[in-house]
């Protein structure tokens, strides 16, 4: 009859169970499992990845991973199957000690995206203890005046199981004397006693040697077994009584040691050395007996030790009081101490999942990491409040009780913060709170975003002509603001053609450093401005670039000698005979040396010279020094010898200058003899002028056409910008005048009104750049007087086709 009715109350206890957790499992919307305890290594608990609408093929790759706030060894996830299985020992006594009901939490967490599912596997009781006294043996003094139906509290056996296997049924061996109450079930009433049913007589039996057996509810049975040795004493007739039978007492956890407790009273009826009494502590459940001490002979109990309420809320303690009679008496009773909470325990922070490297392109609402917090302390001491610092770009978002996400709350941006200290607190509800606190350190991850710069738009370069090849002529630099590969800038040219040839035949750069190269010897009489871009490109994905353009100005160097113009050329000299009449004057131009210098500028500005004679005779003849012409110093007499050899030597004014040499026959004759030749040079002298005169003339319809070209060009790029919004980087400022001076003129090099017309292919094109001379007064004056001696053309005299006017005119377009 008994072993039914503890079937139908199983039976009823587990379909309560299940309804409640069909229940809450609806309300919570959590996985739930339940697995033995002592399951061995592999015992399948549940297909958790099906269960919870999980693909397999997509476990790996969204990196499923099952955390637990306590061990978490216990369980394991097969990936290949999605079986939640057993994976070491599980001792439910050890896990959750006499609770009531034992869970493990789990926590599955799954990424792109992230994803927490919450599962609990209950602990399922088996009977794998067996009831265990405190004591091996138990000693009983009884005396033999004691009345039948008297009762002997016993100390009962205790079980680490829960539930019906710890549901504990006595027996004790067969006696005469003796039989055996059993305790109900509340805890505050009958304990386990032995009861007197024939009186006692100590002559006939002095000893009592009993076994008491506990057996448990489970199955199969467990038993202990404890050893009753009882006494039978003499006459002392009364047992010394306590005022109550049960104490009842309420103590904070945070009591002080030696606080006091409650102060116990028994009283004997006895007269005498029989009705003085001391008190005996038994024992203190659970397992807390050095926490209590009892004072012998006043009866006051205090706290011995340190007191945990989340450790144990109740304790029992057993008190024995016995009389000094021979034999002596006891009696006893029970103080049950019940446990306050106080705000002792601070909270607890865990951080279960971390996303600690966050791209800077990372959408708002992104989870950076969870946190979950616990307390230990119940009611409104366990309950937690958190908060986060900074708010900006996070902010906490409570996801279930005691759960958290940081989430971004705004857009990122590395350049300006690169990482993140994060301080997560936790604060309780107790008074005075008590509170703890977390970091969390969150790095932004670079994204290429920004594309190199230059500190320029445009650099002006200047590089001498004749350049070794390979020189380095610049360094180019462009800055990119991401990291890593990201800021990785290599450089490159953007080719185009220069003429006939291609830009990466004159220069190149260097990928890594940026350095531009000459590959070549530059000509400033070629190519007086190569202008061009490179091109700064990131390693990020996609790549980012930007250009930046080089004028590179090519600087003339004095490398090109004079050149001697016709009528005879040998080489680097001209031969020029001529027939001067004896009669003539001073001041008679004879003839004049016309050159021309390849080269520029100061380079380019010449000056003649006549050689001294052989012998250091004086010549009748001069030269002017910037016109070239041979002209008599004084009037002619038959001393001079009739055939003069003049050495006129042209240098220009480079460093270090450079020499032509041309040699004038002037050959003296009578007049009569001059005329004849004059008449048949006149001729000559006609055609060559009239020649002369065409190419002058076209020369100069050449100019003005190109000049009309010009200005219509700029009018038409001044209109288009008038008109058009202002943008960089297309047609650039040009550069302040560069001025050279010498100690014989100066040359002015302006780029301050020079303009580029720029179009979509090819190299910007440039204006007119003229370099004309501006002479020392002194040598304007010489030069005019040495013109106005000359006068119209003399017979005899040799012309030569000279502009200088327009010598050292560039025009490029």
């Amino acid at each position: 009859m008994l072993g039914s009715q503890k079937g139908e109350l199983g039976t009823w206890r587990l379909l309560l169970s299940l309804l409640l957790l069909a229940a809450w499992e609806t309300g919570s919307g959590q996985v739930h499992y339940s697995v033995p305890e002592e399951a061995k290594h592999g015992t399948f608990v549940g297909r958790i990845a099906q269960d919870l609408g999980l693909e397999l093929a997509e476990l790996v790759p969204r990196l499923f991973r099952v955390a637990s706030k306590g061990r978490a060894d216990l369980l394991e996830v097969n990936l290949q199957n999605g079986v939640l299985f057993v994976n070491s020992r599980i001792d439910r006594e050890e896990l959750c000690g006499r609770s009531a009901v034992c869970s493990i939490h789990l926590e599955v967490i799954v990424d792109k995206p992230l994803q927490v599912f919450h599962v609990e596997v209950e602990v399922r009781d088996i009977n794998d203890n067996p009831p265990v006294f405190s004591l091996r043996k138990q000693r009983l003094q009884i005396s033999e005046s004691k009345q039948t139906d008297s009762r002997f509290p016993l100390e009962g056996a205790s079980d680490a199981d829960v539930g019906e296997n710890a549901l504990l049924t006595y027996r004790l061996s067969p006696n005469e004397y003796f039989s055996l109450e059993l305790p109900t079930s509340s805890k505050l009433t009958k304990r386990l006693s032995l009861v007197l049913k024939k009186s006692l007589d100590r002559e006939k039996t002095a000893e009592l040697n009993l076994l008491l057996t506990a057996t448990d509810g489970g199955k199969p049975e467990l038993t202990g077994t404890v050893q009753l040795f009882v006494r039978v004493l003499d006459v002392n007739d009364n047992d010394p009584e306590f005022d109550q039978s049960e104490y009842k007492v309420r103590l904070l956890e945070n009591a002080a040691k030696k606080a006091f407790v409650t102060k116990l009273n028994a009283t004997d009826r006895d007269e005498g050395v029989n009705a003085e009494v001391t008190y005996t502590l038994i024992s203190v459940k659970p397992n807390g007996r050095p926490l209590f001490t009892l004072d012998e002979n006043t009866g006051e109990v205090r706290v011995n030790g340190t007191l945990d309420y989340e450790e144990n809320k109740f304790y029992e303690i057993a008190v024995q009081a016995t009389d000094k009679g021979n034999p002596p008496m006891a009696g006893h009773c029970i103080v049950w101490v019940e446990i306050l909470d106080a705000n002792d325990n601070a909270p607890e922070i865990t951080m279960t999942s971390l996303s600690l490297l966050v791209r800077e392109d990372a959408q708002p609402s992104t989870v950076i990491a969870l946190i979950s917090v616990s307390d230990r302390d119940s009611g409104a001491n366990g309950q937690v409040a958190c908060s986060l610092t900074p708010h900006i770009p996070f902010k906490l978002v409570s996801t279930f009780e005691n759960y958290y996400s940081v989430v971004l709350d705004s857009v990122l941006d590395r350049e300006s913060v690169s990482t993140y200290a994060l301080v997560v607190t936790a604060r309780d509800g107790g008074s005075p709170s008590l509170s703890a606190s977390a970091s969390v350190s969150v790095e932004v991850a670079d994204v290429n975003d920004n594309a190199p710069t230059f500190s320029k738009l445009e650099y002006t370069v200047f590089v001498k002509e004749n350049n070794p090849p390979g020189c380095l002529i610049f360094t180019v630099s462009a800055r990119d603001a991401d990291a890593q590969e990201n800021a990785l800038v290599s450089y490159s040219l953007v080719e185009r053609r220069v003429g006939e040839r291609v830009l990466s035949s004159y220069v190149s750069v260097h990928a890594e450093s940026g350095k531009v190269y000459a590959l070549q010897p530059l000509d400033h009489e070629e190519l007086e401005l190569l202008q061009f871009q490179v091109n700064a490109r990131d390693a990020g994905f996609p790549p980012l670039e930007s250009n930046v353009t080089l004028q590179v100005f090519v600087l003339d160097e004095n490398d090109n000698a004079p050149t001697l113009l016709p009528p005879v050329s040998r080489g680097a000299s001209v031969l020029v005979s001529e027939l001067v009449p004896r009669s003539v004057g001073a001041g008679h131009v004879v003839a004049k040396v016309r050159a021309v210098d390849a080269d520029s500028g100061y380079n380019a500005w010449l000056s003649y010279e006549l050689q001294p004679a052989a012998g250091g005779a004086r010549s009748p003849f001069r030269v002017g020094l910037y016109t070239g012409e041979v002209s008599t110093t004084r009037a002619l007499d038959e001393a001079d010898a009739p055939q003069q050899r003049l050495l006129v030597q042209v240098r220009d004014h480079g460093e270090p200058a450079l020499t032509a040499t041309a040699t004038v026959l002037v050959s003296l004759v009578e007049s009569g003899q001059a005329l004849k030749t004059s008449s048949r040079t006149s001729a000559g002298a006609v055609g060559i002028e009239a020649a002369l005169v065409d190419v002058n003339v076209y020369l100069i319809i050449a100019i003005c056409a190109v000049s009309s070209l010009l200005v219509l060009t700029l009018l038409l790029y001044t209109a288009l910008r008038c008109s058009a919004p202002p943008t960089e980087g297309e047609c650039g400022q040009g550069k302040p005048t560069l001025v050279c001076s010498s100690a014989v003129g100066s040359w002015s090099y302006s780029q301050q009104r020079r303009q580029r017309v720029c179009s979509g292919e090819g190299p910007p094109k440039t204006d007119l750049m003229a370099f004309s001379p501006s002479l020392p007064q002194g040598l304007d004056r010489q030069d005019g007087e040495e013109r106005s001696e000359t006068g119209s053309n003399h017979p005899g005299q040799v012309s030569f086709v000279q502009t200088p006017l327009i010598q050292g005119v560039n025009i490029n377009f």
